[in-house]
């Protein structure tokens, strides 16, 4: 079975994902990178961490793939050809079932897509399957569970609440973070060729706290979140109108602060 992508592409969506680098986004997995590398960025979304990537390999190629969404891509491409990047190319495909041959890349990359999919051992097994003998398969996800933020707010609580559960009649995994290691053991890897790390975002300074509090107060109007938890009964619309409020409301607080924890591995194929 296929998930169904539980945000969709609202351009509040995309606001946020394009706010993704390379830097903030898979720190991580930066210092193993040289410049001759081909990479795949699988669930490239609007090409930003993509681009990034691309402009650390200066003398390889990375190919960034979507599953379904060939407008996402082209916003991807307008990005890379506004940054002047050129070693870069996109693609449909599915993680669960990638159509490259065997030993293909020398990094796999996946940036907050494994807690989508209907079975992140699948993907990882695949991922693993198109990278290189002395390749990296690389992937970082959110934990909705662990997120936390000052001061309290029922409206955000609520709205984790219900992203969860449609995250999970999605088909999905949303407390994705606190499994990725679990994941990779479970996609038949040694534990002695996983590095599993933590990572956090932070938004604490007024600029900050405006942006993430815009990104989140129209999603829960706009989005596909909002349709999938209408249609299946996880919220009313004045519940989904109260954890935008919540959303603002806490904003306007002077000591407003949220932290997300993020799950990391990097798997050294042998």
């Amino acid at each position: 079975m296929t998930a169904q992508y539980t945000h969709g592409h609202h351009d509040s969506v995309l606001r946020s994902h394009s706010w993704r680098t390379a830097q903030n986004s898979c720190a991580y997995l930066l210092s193993s990178l040289t410049p001759n590398m081909h990479i795949l960025d699988v669930g490239c979304g609007p090409g930003t961490i993509t681009a990034d990537l691309a402009k650390l390999v200066p003398a390889g190629h990375v190919t960034g793939i979507e599953r379904s969404v060939e407008d996402v891509l082209q916003k991807a491409r307008d990005h890379a050809a506004a940054q002047g990047v050129i070693n870069i190319t996109y693609a449909i495909d599915d993680v669960l079932a990638l159509s490259f041959p065997d030993n293909s890349f020398d990094v796999v990359h996946a940036h907050q897509v494994l807690q989508h999919v209907s079975d992140p051992i699948l993907a990882l097994k695949e991922m693993l399957r198109v990278a290189k003998p002395g390749g990296i398969v690389a992937a970082r996800d959110t934990d909705f569970e662990a997120m936390t933020w000052f001061p309290e707010s029922k409206g955000i609580a609520l709205w984790r609440k219900t992203h969860q559960q449609v995250a999970r009649s999605n088909g999905g995994e949303p407390d994705a973070g606190r499994r990725m290691l679990s994941w990779a053991l479970a996609a038949g890897l040694p534990k002695a060729q996983i590095t599993a790390s933590a990572s956090t975002w932070c938004y604490s300074t007024p600029e900050e706290i405006a942006w993430w509090t815009s990104t989140w107060a129209d999603r829960v109007l706009s989005s596909e979140f909002a349709t999938s938890a209408l249609e299946r009964g996880f919220a009313t619309q004045q519940d989904l109108d109260a954890m935008s409020q919540g959303w603002k409301t806490w904003s306007s607080q002077p000591d407003a602060w949220f932290g997300l924890l993020h799950g990391e591995i990097l798997c050294h194929k042998v």
